[in-house]
């Protein structure tokens, strides 16, 4: 098993990517603490986890908030006295399709604080812990978009600034064996994409892109979360502040 007797935290655990990569985590042996602002999605992947018999817990945190954060970080150390990994999956486009002239300062805000914000702060706590035990891996969720996307103007900046920090977190932490890397799926297949659109909406979305992407298909949570889970383990020991493409081969 890839990750026995890891410990290891993923934020955003009950959306579809995130209940992916925990499940990957817990299936190559991993203690996963699931983590999310609401605890229902949650609670139905646990559930699953314990059924055969692998461990996780819950604590709830809204990632927008730096004290919810923090209490977060301190749980975990407090109940497993370390931290292995992180996989900061928590995020979304909250001022999809806007013109440019049609910015909101609110939901700018808000998708600055919930893909940005959130992750340069779970970074910080996260390294406390590492540091301390000289070993880490963080997985930051970017996006292909971090090249930037018209009609996504503030969601891309905030997946281009995850990524620009990544690098920069992996120059500062790489002395004490820890490795930080981002990754940037282009569309993946999720609830919140398609119940947000309609069907009619997704499907043509979805042929679009599938047809513009080599492979031929959109992403789904699996294609990410194997992803994820191969910057957990130690088989990339030796990478650390890159930003891993889960495109079909597909550029903006």
């Amino acid at each position: 098993m890839r990750l026995k007797d890891k410990i290891a935290l993923v934020t955003g655990a009950g959306g579809c990517i995130g209940s992916a990569v925990v499940k990957r985590f817990s299936e190559e042996g991993a203690t996963v603490i699931l983590s999310d602002i609401k605890d229902e999605g949650c609670r139905k992947i646990l559930k699953e986890i314990e059924a055969e018999g692998r461990k996780g817990n819950i604590v709830l945190a809204d990632v927008t908030k730096e004290d919810e954060i923090v209490a977060l970080f301190s749980d975990v150390k407090e109940r497993y006295g370390r931290l292995d990994i992180v996989a900061n999956i928590a995020g979304g486009d909250f001022e999809n399709q806007a013109g440019v002239d049609d910015i909101s300062y609110e939901k700018m805000s808000y998708n600055i604080d919930v893909n940005l914000k959130s992750c340069i702060l779970c970074c910080r706590e996260a390294s406390k812990i590492m540091m301390e035990q000289q070993y880490g891996k963080i997985v930051n969720m970017s996006s292909l978009v971090y090249k930037g996307s018209p009609m996504q103007f503030t969601y891309s900046a905030s997946k281009g600034g995850v990524f620009t920090f990544t690098r920069s977190m992996a120059l500062a932490l790489g002395m004490f064996n820890i490795t930080v890397n981002a990754l940037a799926p282009a569309l993946v297949e999720v609830d919140i994409i398609k119940n947000s659109i309609g069907p009619e909406m997704w499907e043509a979305l979805k042929e679009d892109c599938a047809s513009r992407y080599p492979l031929g298909r959109v992403g789904q949570p699996i294609d990410v979360a194997n992803c994820a889970l191969f910057l957990a383990s130690d088989e990339s020991s030796f990478i650390t502040g890159q930003i891993i493409e889960i495109s079909g081969g597909g550029r903006l």
